[in-house]
């Protein structure tokens, strides 16, 4: 053989396959326990752990067990919280005053975590769906979903998250001009050092039903929200929301829901280099525990296979009902 005649094949890409140390040295993506933000939901009452049905071992939780299940959180890594608020049909009204009373389950719940644990980071939602008796993430008149009347309450409600000890404020209602208007409220009042994380990128999903069974929208859900959500099949209309959400005050911004939408959390990062996270969302998280349950999928591999592709795709991190689970498996 000619020394200097190369044998084929010359580049074994196998050869950094060999074994787990030589993958470990050239692995590109890592999932980090600091990368999950675990999203929850919290209920009236006492001392209440109740089961949400579409979502295999998820609860929702009164205040004190919400505190209880931070306090888990932490052992096991987990940095920054998500609160979610259910809310029957009889607390559900047409002004959705609910949304920003400083005593509503989600404000005492991030007051008391803050109180408790007071480094762990606690995002909040900003939308008027869990408290709005049709359903909608905005106001509705006349069978219309109104933005300007709708982004005022919205700025109330995040003054109240702010004024209970949010962290991060994550307005997910998809209104126009809405960041814009909280940046503004949040450094008048005194909260400048209040983050936003906004739902730039939110489309009319099917991916979300087990979470409106979660906050107890199901029931009170009228028409659709194809009229403020994004068209699934747009993706440079997302560049144009996250740039002009940016250019309003966001600190980072959000896809959602995740994995069928990675092009977009790759096309966001790769245009814009800001904080980029996704939402696995309930419908993600629905389907692999029920696959999982009929024994067609491993459930672990997948969920940090999934978890990972997010990574993969350039975000930063990811709300995920798998957190726990993941951290567990991070830290084993």
């Amino acid at each position: 053989m000619n020394p200097l005649q190369a044998p084929f094949p010359a580049t074994r890409l196998r050869r950094t396959r060999q074994n787990p140390a030589i993958r470990a040295l050239v692995r590109e993506n890592e999932l980090h326990v600091g990368d999950l933000i675990w999203p929850v939901f919290v209920r009236e009452g006492e001392n209440v752990e109740e089961p949400v049905p579409s979502m295999p071992g998820v609860l929702r939780r009164s205040v004190d067990r919400i505190v209880e299940a931070a306090r888990e959180a932490a052992d096991l890594g987990i940095r920054s919280m998500c609160i979610f608020p259910y809310t029957g049909m009889e607390a559900r009204t047409e002004d959705c005053a609910g949304a920003w009373d400083p005593k509503n389950p989600a404000n005492r719940a991030i007051a008391a975590i803050k109180q408790t644990l007071p480094d762990m980071v606690v995002m909040t939602d900003v939308a008027l769906d869990t408290y709005n008796i049709n359903g909608h993430d905005g106001f509705v008149e006349d069978g219309r979903i109104v933005n300007d009347r709708t982004v005022e309450a919205l700025v109330k409600m995040a003054l109240s998250q702010a004024e209970a000890g949010a962290d991060i404020i994550g307005p997910s209602d998809m209104m126009d001009g809405r960041i814009g208007a909280i940046r503004n409220a949040l450094e008048a009042g005194g909260h400048q050092d209040v983050m936003i994380l906004s739902y730039a990128a939110k489309y009319a999903s099917a991916y979300y039903g087990p979470f409106r069974d979660a906050v107890g929208a199901s029931a009170a859900l009228s028409g659709d929200k194809k009229t403020y959500q994004m068209d699934p099949a747009n993706s440079d209309e997302a560049l144009r929301l996250v740039a002009r959400d940016l250019a309003e005050g966001a600190d980072m911004v959000m896809v959602k829901p995740g994995q069928p939408y990675l092009d977009i959390c790759r096309r966001v990062k790769d245009a814009f280099g800001a904080p980029t996270f996704a939402y696995q969302v309930s419908g993600e998280f629905a389907m692999i525990k029920a696959a999982a349950q009929q024994g067609w999928i491993d459930e672990k591999r997948v969920m940090m296979e999934s978890l990972l592709g997010f990574k993969r795709a350039g975000c930063d991190g990811v709300l995920s009902y798998f957190a726990l689970d993941a951290a567990r498996l991070l830290q084993s």
